[in-house]
This record gives C-alpha cells, structure tokens and sequence, in this order.
C-alpha cells in the first residue's frame, strides 16, 4: 500500500481505477483523511499462449471476393463494407408480382399482399439493383417459382389471405395495420382451408419471363452489365408451411426438380449468360428431405420419409443434383450453375441470447461449416462439414458446379460475440474455397458485427482488404482463438486476422511465418468490446515471428508487408475453362491469363488436361473426345522457379444419338374406365426401352413417371388412375441418354 499528502479537500468523495503506469496493474485509489491510498489488484488474468503456424507456400488457393455478400443492406452500408454482393431474396420474394410491383408477406406477416411505394412494374427491385450497381457490387434476384404472386384490390391496396370477415375467427389478426387480416388458424387450432385467389394470382413460367425480359430491357444482358445472379425461389421445403394458404402441401422432389427446370431453362433462353442458383434451402434437414417429407414425417414420429422412399433412398439436394446432371446429359445444356443452401446454426446461437453458456456454443459451433469431426451440438447431433459437404456432393453427382451459403446467421449481432463469430465464419468461408457467401441481413452499422465483416474489407477505411490468396494457417484449439492466413496479390502483403473467442483474460501469441520475405513490421488493427476499429502501433517481426498479446473477445488484423528479394514467393495459379460442359467432342478453351506473381512474374505454364494430354502457353485449346469428368491442372513457374498448380473440371457427356433415338410421335391416349391405354408410333433404333409420364391436367403440369416399357413397344395400360383430367407424354431412352418428347395428348377418367 502506498499513500500520498493530499492538498485539495474538496475532493474527499473521489474514487477511481487506476492503472500503474508501464506495470499493467490494476489499482485503487481512495482519500482518507487528508492522505491518498493506493491499493495494488492483482493483474487481469492472462491465458496460456498460442502459436499460430502460418505457410505462405503451404495451401494456396484464390480466395472467392465473393464470400463477402450481404442481403438488404443500405447503399451507405454496402459501400462501407465494400460487399461485392448483394442479395435480394427471403420469404416475401416466392411471390413477388413483378407487374404489380408488389408482394405477398407469406407467414412472415399475416400473408397480406402489399404493394410498393412505386406503382411502376419492377420498380421495388430496379431500385435495388440502382442502389447495388452505385456502389459497384452484383445483385442477386430471386426468381418466384411457387406458381403464384401477390395480388392487389383496386386502387393498390393490399390484400390478405385469411380475411375475417371470410372466413371467421382466427387466433391471432393484424390488429395494427390491417385488422381483417387473420393468421389462417381457427380457434380450435386448424388451419383455415383458404381461396388462394383471395391475395393471389396465378403465375407461371411466361409470366416470370416477362419480368427477365423487363431485366434486360431497363439493365442490360448478364454479359454486358445487366443482372447475373438468378435465385431460383426460397427454401421450397417450406413452401406448405411459409406458403400454406397457396401451396398447402409440401413440395415433392419431383416438383422442385421440373419446377427449377422449366424457370431455370426460361432464364438461360431468356440471358443466356445468367448464371443460375438452387435450390436455396433452408438448411440441414432441407438439404435431406423434402417438402413433403418435411409434412408427412411428424405424423410418424419421423419413422416414415415416403418421398425418399420412392425415390430408392435418395436424400433430397443430392438427388436433385443428379437429377440436373441427368438432364444435361440429356439435353446438352447446363440447367443449374450453383449449389446454393442457406444455414442457420440450431442450437439456439441465431437470437441474442448472450449467456456465458450459449457464447462459448456460439464459438463451438461454427465449426459445423468445416469441421469433419465436430457432431452438432443442436438435436442435429451429425457431422455437417457444410462446405466440404456441398464440395463433394457436386463432385460426386454434378461435377464443374461453383458452391455458395447465401443465406446464414449467427446471431448476437449488436455483441462481441457475434462480431466473433462472424469474423470466423468469413474467415472459414475463405479458407475452405467456398464461391459464394451472404450474410442475412446486412447488420446495423452500429454493430461490433457490421465492424466484423468491415474488417475484412474495409478495415482503413480506404477500402483495403484481407488477403486474396489463403495459405496455410494452424492454430491448436479454433474455440478459443482461430486465425486465418492470406496473401494479397497486389501488394504481397502476407495479412493474419486473430479471432480471440475467449470470454476473459489476455492471450500472447506469436505467428510464427515460413516462406514469407517480410519488412520487418507489422502493421495491426483492432476491434474490441468497445465496438471501434483502432489502428493500434506497428510491431516488430523478428526473424520469422510477430509476437503480440490480443484481448478477449477481440478481431486483430495484422497485415505484414513483403519484403525484399531474400526469398521467392510462390505464384498464384488460376485456371478458367470456357466452355465448362458439353457433349463430346467437345472443343475447350483454358486460360491462365489470370494467374499473377506477387514480386516477380511467369515464365512458364503447363497444362494437364486430364485426359493424357498436355500443352502449354497461357491460354490453350483442347477437343475432349470421349465423355466423362475431367480435371485439367495448370502449373506455372515464376522467374525465380517457384510454382503453382490449379485445377479446373471440365464435363463431357455423351451425344445424344439423334438418328437413332428420336421422340416418338402420334402420341394418343384413351380412357376407360379407370384405366388408360396409350400409344404411339416408335421412330427410334437401338433404344432400351420407352418412359411414360402423366400430369395432372392443371399448370404448373407435373410430370411424373408411370411406367417403362421395353424397345419396339408401342403401348402402355396405365391402370387404376385416380378420378381427374391428365396428360400423358413418353420418350425414349437408351442408358443415360433420352429422346425428346412426344407429343401430349390428355385423357379424362371418371
């Protein structure tokens, strides 16, 4: 205890916390009686230290600008996090009315249509690509693909569902804005059984082109500036529950694979450069089961999945990926271009519960994006590994897809928690290759969360930005401190960001740097509890370390200039191939043309292009002859003989046999009874053996397989048919390949 004279009595009531100073101790300092006492604290308490191993020449792969996309921000917002992308998406855009410039709110808000404040067609989401492309970023558009959009009363006023007034009590209504408007459940608990023309109208494929046609007109093609992004819908596992008052029952495998067929094929005959992405579901068991599935499995206790069954034990997103491939092997043309999914953690992290308890979950669980021995904590309890998950299913089932998360959340957003937790997912995101990533929404910019993602890329303010190039970075334990390692191509600049997720005490580390020529310095900013990103001093890398000690709870970004010549970094491989897929022989132009060096430049490209072929230059051509799945790998050396691999997969399929297997004709269907006889006249040679599918005779149609037959048949019974109007339609097939349609023709059974 020390003690000083004190001369100012005035100031008897003072108390305060001090620190000694250059001690880091903490002190308190109180008056008595005329004399100063000063109490030494013990220090704050500080945890075992942690290396971070960092090999620039270790792990490179281009990191996707990409990931970094938000949903709905502010056009201040999106510029200050410089987000390259920008979603337009959520419950409200399944029905959308372009013409009417207006939506339906679904469950999110009473499923009341509302309009917009423009009456001009398109006008909501035109303004949003103006405000998108003033900032420079790519909007994203969601296609409604449910089959029905908002509709309005006269003098544009909005409309509901579930009118009261209709349909009688409900448990809950609008009681501010819209008192008519219930929430479709009865007071015994049932679901009103609604018309859903009441909010609603009718749309299909030719209305929705209309609004791609509108796209174009007012912004251009995807390849000369227009929009290039197409979402088909939103999470249509949910559709009978988000959209129960017009699609009452969950959605089958079937539907949502015809439904993304025939939008997504009017897209690309619409801007044949969009670039098209589904199914956008909602999360785990969407990527598993189906709407249906989603519907009927409860009634079971979940020991029945009778759309999975039907379709030989395929879970839902897998299938549906070999389904699109199916179909490009069939028709020669790409139908779906990204894998995207949305995900939410389920333990209870996306809310602002910030309990000691759910913040270390919350710092647990975001190793459900990568982590191959993680079990989710949350009734989940299954290894998700959500990136490499989606990664190998497109390598397994659809080859040369891009893979995207665009919708995602962790909650806590106004905490250091979230912020944390955020730093950490874009961080995964980068490191695990993943092509595309949106945050939903944009966070308040008040928010240590908003500061998180700025961190990233907007950390100076002047629109620097972490690393381009991941590289090898290893910490022992991602739930207390993670960190993530990158190169920048334009400067060299190695840059480290430190994620420490530790809810107390100070942590030392020291990033220890292999194959890295540096300046000798490290430039470093922070961002605490205090919600503000400070440039804090420079520090010293000695020999090939950087030692700092980083808070709880805090994003430290070092960002570590490239030095002189005293050792070669490695180049930056970057292999495009144009086209991508195709049928055989097909012809394929490779380019290396965006590979870079960091202090140096190319001399050498060599290409692989997997099929026992080589070649080399920059940009080379190559004819595939024979269908299958290719990876092409270029390497290229750089002046001072380092080098750099990537690879790009190109997909060859086979010919679709015109001469021999062509659609049948003279298609005809006859009812009796309960049965109906079909027929029609075989153009084709060789063929295995004819597919018949029906549709029930109401749009969208809904073609399902009934029956196969085998080669040179010409009819089919299909019996016990349920009372209703049909089309019938058949195809030829030989393996994998098929003809194109007959032609329908309709059949009534009483």
């Amino acid at each position: 205890m020390v003690w000083r004279q004190r001369r100012d009595s005035c100031a008897k009531r003072l108390s305060v916390l001090q620190v000694g100073p250059g001690r880091g101790r903490a002190g308190l300092a109180r008056w008595f009686g005329g004399l100063l006492f000063f109490v030494a604290l013990p220090a704050l308490a500080q945890n075992p230290a942690v290396r971070v191993d960092i090999n620039v020449g270790a792990g490179r792969h281009a990191i996707s600008p990409l990931i970094y996309g938000v949903a709905f921000a502010q056009q201040s917002e999106l510029d200050e996090l410089n987000a390259p992308l920008h979603r337009n998406g959520g419950n409200a855009s399944s029905r959308y009315n372009w013409q009417l410039n207006a939506s339906n709110r679904a469950n999110d808000w009473y499923f009341e249509s509302q309009p917009y404040s423009s009456p001009e067609p398109g006008g909501e989401v035109d303004a949003f690509i103006a405000s998108t492309r003033t900032v420079g970023a790519e909007p994203m558009i969601t296609v409604p693909m449910v089959g029905w959009v908002a509709r309005l009363d006269s003098n544009r006023s909005r409309t509901c569902s579930y009118s009261i007034s209709k349909y009688g009590p409900q448990t809950d209504r609008d009681w501010a804005w819209y008192p008519d408007a219930g929430n479709g459940t009865l007071p015994d608990g049932r679901f009103v059984t609604n018309d859903p023309n009441d909010a609603n109208m009718s749309a299909d494929p030719l209305f929705q082109k209309g609004w791609v046609l509108h796209l174009l007109q007012r912004w251009g093609t995807a390849s000369s500036g227009g929009v290039r992004y197409y979402l088909m819908d939103n999470e249509p596992s949910l559709w009978h529950s988000t959209h129960r008052d017009v699609h009452p029952t969950g959605a089958t495998m079937d539907e949502v694979r015809d439904k993304h067929l025939a939008y997504a094929a009017m897209v690309k005959d619409t801007d044949p450069g969009a670039l098209v992405f589904g199914p956008e579901e909602w999360g785990w068991s969407g990527y598993l089961y189906s709407g249906y599935d989603h519907q009927y499995a409860p009634q079971t206790g979940y020991t029945r999945f009778p759309d999975r069954e039907n379709h030989g034990g395929w879970y839902y997103v897998p299938w549906l990926l070999d389904q699109f491939r199916q179909n490009e092997q069939a028709t020669g043309r790409r139908l779906l271009d990204v894998l995207s999914v949305h995900y939410y953690p389920q333990g209870g992290e996306f809310s602002s519960d910030t309990s000691t308890s759910m913040q270390q979950r919350r710092n647990r669980s975001t190793r459900s994006l990568w982590d191959p021995n993680y079990i989710d904590e949350s009734w989940i309890q299954d290894k998700v590994m959500l990136v490499p998950r989606l990664k190998n299913w497109v390598g397994t089932y659809y080859p040369g897809l891009k893979v995207g998360v665009t919708e995602y959340n962790w909650g806590a957003e106004a905490h250091i928690n979230g912020a944390t937790a955020q730093a950490d997912i874009l961080g995964i995101f980068g490191r695990e290759g993943l092509d595309y990533g949106v945050r939903w929404e944009s966070p308040n910019s008040s928010t240590p969360t908003y500061k998180a993602m700025k961190m990233y890329r907007n950390y100076d303010g002047l629109k620097s930005t972490f690393g381009d190039v991941s590289v090898s970075c290893v910490v022992p334990n991602p739930d207390d401190l993670s960190a993530f390692a990158a190169q920048r191509t334009g400067d060299g600049a190695l840059t480290v960001m430190v994620v420490s997720k530790v809810l107390s005490g100070e942590t030392p580390i020291t990033l220890n740097l292999t194959g890295f020529a540096h300046a000798g310095v490290a430039r470093r900013w922070q961002l605490t509890a205090a919600n503000t990103i400070n440039r804090l001093a420079d520090v010293t890398v000695s020999g090939s370390g950087v030692s700092s000690t980083v808070p709880a709870q805090s994003i430290t970004l070092f960002v570590i200039p490239a030095g002189g010549t005293t050792s070669n970094q490695p180049p930056v491989a970057q292999a495009t191939a144009t086209p991508s897929s195709g049928t055989a022989p097909l012809v394929v132009g490779f380019s290396g043309t965006g590979s870079t060096d960091p202090e140096g430049h190319l001399v050498a490209y060599a290409w692989n292009f997997g099929d026992g072929q080589q070649g080399t230059g920059p940009t080379v051509s190559h004819t595939y002859s024979q269908p299958g799945t290719y990876t092409a790998t270029l390497t290229v050396t750089d002046d001072g003989g380092a080098t750099s691999s990537a690879t790009v997969t190109v997909s060859v399929l086979s010919a679709p046999p015109s001469d021999s297997l062509a659609a049948p004709v003279n298609f005809y269907a006859q009812a009796s009874g309960t049965d109906v006889t079909l027929r029609w006249t075989d153009n084709s040679q060789g063929e295995e053996g004819f597919i018949i599918e029906r549709s029930p005779e109401t749009w969208p149609f809904d073609f399902q397989e009934v029956g196969r037959v085998g080669p040179n048949v010409t009819t089919f019974v299909n019996r016990q048919v349920p009372q209703g109007s049909y089309f019938y339609r058949a195809r030829a097939y030989q393996g994998t390949v098929f003809s194109g349609y007959s032609n329908m023709d309709g059949a009534r059974v009483q």
